[in-house]
């Protein structure tokens, strides 16, 4: 038995030969491209358009974190909105980071020992820049598994008041732009 593939013909089976006229394509086409989308990178430089100090202040059970949370902010700065960070005497624009501590909450046990927890990570932002004031006050949560080792506990902890750290930061950018587009819109 010799049976023969025709691709062409099972090509048209599966493919549909649609064709659309020319104005429906340019219209697409205007339409995708004229959307006025800017990436949130260029609405933060509306609120911080220069050079920016990061301040750190930290909770005093917690020292360890401050290091992490100011190398993170400054990476922020110059990665995502091509900002600069300098001095306080020389900066345009300040932000002070609060991070208040974190609490810890147990989710589920195995043989009394807690095996999942719930990080609750509470962080105060203030940002003073050319157009005033700004305050924001963010609690995230990081939830995560957890070991039967005080050793592995102890790294887990820390891990996760840094992911909460993160998430905090990642939503504070996200607020900030939201507040350069109002100033761009105005």
């Amino acid at each position: 038995m010799n049976i023969e593939f025709n691709r062409s013909a099972w090509l048209k089976k599966i493919l549909p030969t649609t064709h659309y006229p020319l104005p429906t394509l340019i219209a697409v086409m205007l339409l995708l491209s004229a959307c006025g989308y800017k990436p949130s990178s260029h609405m933060v430089k509306h609120l911080f358009p220069g050079s920016v100090y990061v301040e750190v202040h930290v909770d005093r059970a917690e020292p360890e974190n401050a290091p992490y949370v100011k190398d993170e902010m400054n990476r922020i700065i110059y990665t995502r909105f091509k900002g600069r960070v300098a001095s306080k005497e020389t900066a345009q624009s300040q932000i002070y980071i609060d991070y208040a501590g974190s609490s810890f909450t147990p989710l589920s046990y195995t043989d009394g020992y807690v095996t999942r927890y719930r990080a609750n990570v509470r962080v105060h932002f203030h940002m003073i820049t050319q157009e005033g004031t700004l305050d924001k006050t963010i609690s995230t949560i990081y939830e995560s598994d957890i070991q039967q080792s005080a050793l592995t506990s102890s790294a887990l902890r820390i891990e996760a008041i840094r992911k909460g750290l993160e998430k905090a930061i990642d939503e504070f950018m996200a607020y900030a732009s939201a507040k350069g587009m109002l100033i761009s819109e105005e």
